[in-house]
């Protein structure tokens, strides 16, 4: 039986390489726009997000004891307290979809409950300060207010549906795994461990700190402009803390813990990321599946046009505040304010790549449940957004 399964995947593949439709301009120009985008991805998001992003993971992974991790996100914790500092990550944290992702694998990983983990990563790349303001000086302060109200909304309505939903494995998994709050013996003071993370942190956020509107001189420009000086300012920081503060065997087991973060999520990230340029392009670029029928999909208010821009939105792939631009784009064609809300309150949050990184930590069936209530709260937001903004 597995040599003839084996046989059909080789037989298979056989067939897509004689049929493969290279004469086809719309296939190859497809092709290339797959490749760009992983060329744009690599370029943009690896040195800058990804890796701080895998260095706080591992960091958390080591240097967060799992008692802190319970006592704040644990299923145990105060519910209050464990969503409501979830729900508003993404104030701190400008990072896209695929950004949070080591950092949500790695307070799962530590003990985290379900719910709250997953507000947390639904937070992560939505409640964005800068999208938002980015939102509502271009897009208009309607879409602005209701994309910040509802995110927040979002993040605890989705975390607690799945905290409930999967409630019986979430207690077998607690009680099966190795997950007791207990008292841990810091290595160094809560202060220092303080530093250590924020300036990370702050590298994170400084370094991918987004350009201003032309002719903005205000705060935001002028962090902007000194955002290398600010970065290399917390660099120091990092380093001097790294130098005085911890062990070797501790660095190395960090250095160790990032790794494997990396290992697990880059080569899901970099397939994704070619999937969806293939199909969907990169912005003002054709895929595989031309733009025009998007754009004529999405017009009005109906319940198909907010449903189609949330499935769209959830698997086609949003870098930082790039969905600000692409809606603009949109709403210049047609696209119904109902839509746009939709899009933007499932897009920011989900992409394929995510999904497949997501799935490799929760498992296939908590991901699917995660990602249709998300498309499904972020069609229902839409259409009560587009009927009161007529």
């Amino acid at each position: 039986m597995k040599e003839w399964r084996k046989f059909l995947y080789v037989f298979a593949a056989f067939l897509a390489c004689f049929y493969l439709p290279i004469e086809n301009l719309r296939f190859t120009n497809a092709i290339f726009e797959a490749l760009a985008l992983v060329k744009w991805y690599a370029r943009e998001h690896v040195l800058l997000c990804l890796v701080p992003a895998f260095f706080i993971a591992g960091a958390i992974s080591v240097f967060v004891s799992q008692a802190s991790v319970l006592k704040y996100f644990g299923a145990k914790a105060n519910k209050f307290l464990a969503y409501s500092v979830a729900s508003v990550s993404g104030t701190i944290l400008a990072v896209c979809s695929c950004t949070v992702l080591p950092l949500f694998s790695g307070i799962y990983k530590r003990g985290a409950g379900l719910g709250p983990a997953i507000s947390f990563l639904y937070s992560g790349p939505a409640i964005n300060v800068l999208a938002v303001i980015l939102t509502a000086r271009i897009l208009g302060w309607q879409l602005g207010l209701a994309r910040a109200v509802g995110a927040v909304i979002f993040s605890i309505v989705i975390g607690l549906l799945m905290h409930l939903i999967f409630l019986k494995e979430e207690r077998a998994r607690h009680a099966n795994g190795n997950f007791k709050l207990e008292e841990v013996k810091e290595n160094r003071p809560l202060w220092q461990n303080i530093i250590y993370f924020f300036s990370m942190v702050a590298i994170l956020v400084f370094a991918n700190w987004g350009k201003p509107l032309e002719g903005d001189r205000g705060i935001w420009s002028a962090i902007y402009n000194y955002k290398w000086w600010i970065t290399g300012f917390f660099m120091a920081v990092l380093l001097l803390a790294l130098v005085n503060w911890f062990k070797k065997n501790e660095l190395r087991d960090w250095v160790s813990a990032s790794w494997a973060f990396a290992l697990q999520i880059l080569p899901l990230l970099f397939g994704g990321v070619l999937v969806a340029g293939f199909l969907l392009g990169r912005v003002g670029n054709e895929g595989i599946i031309p733009s025009r029928y998007v754009t004529a999909l999405v017009g009005g208010n109906s319940l198909f046009a907010n449903f189609f821009a949330s499935i769209v939105a959830a698997f086609m792939y949003f870098a930082t505040l790039t969905e600000v631009p692409i809606l603009q784009g949109l709403i210049g064609s047609g696209m119904g304010k109902g839509p746009a809300l939709a899009l933007l309150l499932a897009g920011p949050a989900l992409s394929l790549p995510s999904m497949l990184v997501i799935r490799g930590v929760i498992g296939a069936k908590k991901t699917a449940v995660y990602v249709c209530l998300v498309v499904v709260m972020a069609t229902i937001s839409g259409m009560v957004f587009g009927y009161l903004v007529k």
